[in-house]
């Protein structure tokens, strides 16, 4: 198993977009499609911690982070982990995630709302071309 992200995929970290797959207190997947980064060689996202995506992480902190290649969807990387919370009060990770994709992530919480910084600890990064 690898958990280093293959340079052929390094692309993929710069993505609009990710699918984010956690647990549910059924035992079901929910998925969410999320904002990330790609920073000191880590996945992270922005979440707000009254949304259900966060509150499985926490009390089922696997999970998977699916990036598509949306030109060519035959490549992928999928990265299986373990989220890490640090806390975000500051919104100093939430700018930079809105940086990138040029939104205030402020609009989308309310005014009891926190903001966490989740990094996906990877047990297995799968990187995946099936035109090769």
């Amino acid at each position: 198993m690898s958990t280093e992200f293959p340079a052929a995929f390094q692309d993929l970290l710069e993505a609009q977009f990710a699918t984010l797959a956690t647990i549910g207190k059924d035992g079901g997947p929910q998925l969410t499609e999320v904002w990330f980064l790609f920073e000191d060689g880590k996945v992270k996202i922005s979440l707000n911690d009254s949304r259900l995506k966060t509150k499985n992480l926490r009390a089922r902190p696997q999970c998977s982070l699916f990036i598509l290649d949306l030109a060519n969807p035959f490549r992928y990387v999928d990265v299986r982990g373990t989220a890490v919370f640090e806390d975000d009060d500051d919104y100093e990770f939430a700018a930079r995630v809105g940086a990138k994709y040029g939104a205030d992530l402020r609009d989308h919480d309310g005014p009891d709302d926190r903001r966490v910084v989740v990094t996906i600890e990877p047990a297995n990064v799968f990187a995946v071309d099936m035109n090769a």
